[in-house]
């Protein structure tokens, strides 16, 4: 299961994130988003779970929990949408 974690604090590690849902069950994978440009933390993330019952477990008790002084967005990861191509400028 990929869980979208939203309204980190820019101080917000991976490692955080991972420590605060493993408190539910395995954490494949965590992963706050970075910005590519200035290295910073663009203020969300994704959690993958291996067992969807322990995501969603970890979904139900950390959604809207406060974490670094930042109440938690926390759902089900819609599928990404394919974003159209900008034309080149050359």
């Amino acid at each position: 299961m990929k869980i979208y974690v939203g309204n980190l604090s820019y101080s917000t590690t991976d490692d955080d994130i991972r420590k605060a849902f493993s408190e539910y069950g395995n954490v494949d994978s965590a992963d706050v988003i970075m910005d590519r440009s200035t290295g910073r933390s663009k203020g969300f993330g994704f959690v993958e779970m291996s067992v969807d019952s322990e995501g969603q477990a970890a979904i139900d008790a950390l959604n809207g929990k406060e974490v670094d002084g930042r109440s938690l967005n926390v759902n089900v990861a819609k599928p990404r949408e394919e974003r159209p191509q900008r034309p080149s400028r050359y």
